[in-house]
């Protein structure tokens, strides 16, 4: 009989059980963070595998490699991968790389490599030490590629670095055969194989050999004694016991079984890199292409940037030509211009990256097309960037610098970087590389234009835009000049409220009073206006977060901007609602912005926050107020936003940024490579435009143009480079009469009569900008750039700007622009297709020019 539990016995056992429960979840706690601890451990201490990066095997090709169509026809040597393009219209041949390069007098070893290279690259370390590999010595002449023809493109797989020479010399043998073959050879020779090799035998190994490695590595030892060529034997000793080998009768054939015998595995610690280029035909044009998923590195060395064909239709010292780059709307660089102190040309495609970092800001380079050419005689090509334009920068140098050639050629950067802030652990710079490459392609067409003047290549690029987008490229039908008004509504202006100082919107023009402004122009005949309305909500110019789109109160109200619109559409006039759609300013969480989750990532991480630069010391403002690049998910909402706020009042969209600025994105969980944006922001366009509601960009990069109803701000000339000979309309022989565009607004770009002139070479629309108030309202504020808009002092010069302009001017809008002259360093003729011909002289005097005299500083338009 069992015996009853007293009652404190039970308590006790409750107790216990009590406490056995509450031990319960401390001791899974501990597990967990013990089992953390042991994988962290075992994980620090396991070994990482070396990253293998196996470069391509050479196969060797007897005779040229041949693709060909009806246009076109390359001819590549296998043994260089250099080849010859036949343009068949012309009989011109275009060639890869410049004949003679090898005997450059001028050119350093390297550049000569370079010159002889159908790919150039560069790479770096994490200390973001940057070093340069060309195709002919780093690839060529090791024999480290392959050559793979095809019916209608050639493939060349490259494997670039410094690669261990192979030499004909048994890694391991046998005893029975090194005794055969050192049988035969000099006591010399046998001296000198006998220090170079040494004895294994699995029955007498030394105290310090491995005997499980050592088998594991050459199998025939469990069976056999072997003879083993000692690791870090130089090269030029392994020629020599190459010399002996072979007079002992050693072949390749042998040297290919007893290779069979050596299992260990030989690291290269070296870099090497596997870079793949397509090339192929069609019809008239060329067209390479690099993929960049098949790019091969170890991540300790990153590309960082790649070239392909960099010298590509390169012209000699004696030869005559011209290079076109995309500054501004075209320049041009003639061949040997002798300026060889000038720096060399170089631009970034579609300006800054906005998610990279910079601690300084000298000069921003931007291109807004990705094109560039070369012409030679009275033949010429030009090469348009098409897949990962957005990663590329065009540059261009003459000869008598670095060698005897001019080029141009893009270059691309490839892994992006970013450096830690580090502060004092370390004294050298530590950089964070782009992780991982995105499936994309590099590509590059090259369209031949039998001729050599940068009109007809300019008219080559325009039929590809008109080709690749139909109907969006169709010529317009308008019958008066276009002008391009912008009025503000809004900025914020600091006021003391009880002692406080606090950020409040400044009215400048109301709604209804720029219904007032629009019916005074309409009735000085601005009959064919698009109007933009900036600073019309969200607090002003300096829009807070389009989260919600809010009217700015002083301005009016619905009724009032619906008003606008309706008068708007009424007179035919295009009104376009600006906004900022990729950029924070003056936004907090109140807002809908929290920038830990709402901004851009850098790649290191850290929220993509910008600064305002000094123009005097170039460095970043202190005390100056920063703003953040929005996350590029988020920057679409906000651009959808504007979208749909602008058509709910029946207005057409005016991006201030998007079709401008193009920036990526490293968020970790929602990455957007630069290339992936700017494919976001062109579906983006294409579906607002097929809604029917037009569009209005600023500058205009060339992938939305063809969607626009108006560019605004466009640069028209670029920069001054010394480097340069000639400005060109390159882009606007292209597009004119297919998309309306302006320059600079003539009354705040600091020389209204140069940009009028500007406008006139150009066929550009005219440009203004305007507010109700005058510019004392803008006193102790930061928008200086608007003390010219005050509209009552500019009214009467305004219209008289555009009435003389429309007049003369206004029947070629809806026509192509057909040629282009520099007749003199001040002096341009622009010719339309109705023969319209319009002299502009930028001199202080007088000239005379086809029996016309052109008045100092204007135009003048000779109808035919």
């Amino acid at each position: 009989m069992k015996k009853e539990l007293t009652e404190r016995q039970v308590e006790r056992r409750n107790a216990i059980k009590e406490t056995l429960k509450s031990m319960i979840a401390p001791v899974i706690f501990l597990a967990i963070i013990g089992a953390i601890v042991f994988a962290v451990v075992t994980y620090q201490n396991a070994e990482v595998p070396p990253e293998i990066i196996e470069p391509n095997a050479y196969t060797e090709i007897e005779g040229p490699v041949v693709i060909e169509n009806d246009s076109l026809k390359l001819t590549m040597d296998p043994e260089t991968t250099q080849f010859e393009l036949l343009v068949k219209s012309s009989g011109k041949v275009w060639k890869s790389c410049p004949d003679g390069s090898e005997d450059d007098p001028i050119a350093l070893p390297e550049e000569k490599a370079k010159l002889q290279s159908t790919l150039v690259m560069s790479f770096n370390t994490e200390a973001g030490l940057e070093t340069t590999y060309d195709s002919f010595n780093y690839s060529v002449k090791n024999k480290i590629y392959e050559v793979i023809p095809g019916e209608d493109q050639i493939e060349v797989k490259y494997s670039l670095g410094q690669v261990q020479k192979e030499f004909v010399i048994p890694p391991v043998c046998t005893a029975e055969d090194y005794e055969k073959w050192t049988g035969a050879m000099t006591k010399e020779g046998l001296n000198i194989i006998g220090e170079y090799y040494k004895k294994y035998d699995i029955n007498d190994l030394g105290k310090k050999d491995n005997k499980e490695e050592l088998l594991a590595n050459y199998p025939i030892l469990e069976t056999n004694v072997i003879y083993v060529l000692r690791p870090g034997t130089k090269d030029n000793v392994k020629k020599t016991i190459q010399k002996y080998f072979e007079e002992a009768g050693y072949t390749y054939e042998q040297y290919l079984a007893d290779k069979e015998l050596d299992l260990s595995e030989t690291v290269n610690d070296k870099p090497i890199f596997n870079v793949n280029v397509i090339y192929r035909l069609e019809g008239d044009e060329l067209v390479v292409e690099v993929p960049l998923k098949e790019l091969e590195y170890k991540s300790d060395y990153p590309i960082y940037t790649l070239s392909v064909l960099p010298y590509f239709g390169a012209g000699g010292k004696d030869d005559q030509g011209f290079m076109m780059v995309p500054e501004g709307g075209g320049a041009i660089i003639n061949f040997n211009n002798g300026k060889t102190s000038q720096n060399s040309y170089y631009a970034n495609v579609y300006g800054w990256d906005m998610c990279l970092s910079r601690k300084a800001l000298v000069h921003n380079t931007r291109a807004s097309f990705g094109v560039y050419g070369i012409s030679q005689g009275d033949d010429s090509f030009i090469c348009m960037l098409e897949d990962g334009k957005s990663y590329a920068s065009v540059q261009a140098d003459i000869s008598g610098k670095n060698n005897n050639y001019n080029y141009v050629n893009a270059v691309y950067s490839i892994c992006q970087r970013e450096q830690y802030e580090v502060a004092d652990i370390a004294n050298s710079e530590i950089y964070k590389y782009l992780e991982e490459l995105p499936d994309e392609n590099l590509s590059q067409r090259y369209k031949f234009v039998d001729s050599g003047s940068y009109v007809d290549m300019a008219k080559g690029y325009g039929s590809y835009l008109q080709n690749k987008y139909g109907d969006y490229m169709a010529l317009n039908n308008d019958a008066e000049a276009p002008v391009e008004v912008e009025i503000v509504g809004a900025v914020d202006k600091v006021k003391q409220i009880v002692g406080v100082p606090v950020s409040r919107p400044l009215p400048l023009t109301t709604y209804a009073e720029a219904q007032g402004i629009l019916e005074d122009l309409n009735a000085n005949g601005f009959n064919n206006m698009s109007v933009k309305m900036s600073g019309w909500c969200n607090g002003g110019v300096s829009q807070k977060l389009l989260e919600n789109v809010n009217l700015v109160g002083g301005l009016g109200g619905k009724k009032d901007l619906t008003a606008l619109s309706d008068y708007a559409k009424q007179q035919n006039i295009n009104l376009y609602l600006n906004g900022v759609t990729q950029y924070e300013y003056n936004s907090n969480i109140f807002d809908g912005f929290f920038s830990y989750t709402d901004a851009a990532k850098f790649i290191n991480k850290e929220r993509a926050e910008l600064y305002q630069y000094s123009a005097v010391t170039y460095a970043q403002r202190e005390g100056a107020k920063t703003f953040y690049l929005l996350h590029s998910t988020l920057a679409g909402q906000m651009s959808d936003n504007l979208v749909n706020a602008a058509a709910g009042y029946g207005a057409g969209v005016s991006f201030e940024d998007d079709g401008k600025d193009l920036s990526a994105d490293y968020y970790v969980k929602d990455t957007h490579s630069r290339e992936s944006v700017l494919n976001s922001q062109v579906a983006r366009f294409q579906a607002v435009n097929d809604s029917g509601q037009n569009i209005m960009v600023n500058m205009g990069n060339d992938y939305v143009v063809p969607y626009a109803s108006m560019v605004t701000n466009m640069d028209l000339r670029g920069n001054d480079y010394t480097i340069l000979d000639e400005c060109v309309p390159f882009y606007q022989l292209a597009i004119h009469g297919y998309v309306n565009y302006t320059g600079y607004p003539l009354n705040i770009c600091g020389d209204d009569v140069q940009q009028l002139l500007y406008s006139a070479e150009y066929g550009a629309g005219l440009s203004f900008t305007v507010m109700k108030e005058s510019s004392f309202a803008l006193q102790k504020t930061l928008y200086t750039e608007y003390y010219g808009s005050d509209y009552d002092a500019w009214r009467d010069r305004m219209v008289e700007y555009y009435t003389r302009y429309n007049e003369q001017l206004g029947h070629v809008f809806n026509q192509e622009m057909v040629d282009h002259q520099n007749l003199s360093g001040t002096l341009s003729v622009t010719t339309y297709a109705d023969g319209t011909k319009v002299y502009v002289n930028y001199d202080f005097e007088d000239v005379t020019a086809d029996g016309q005299t052109i008045p100092a500083r204007d135009y003048l338009v000779v109808r035919s």
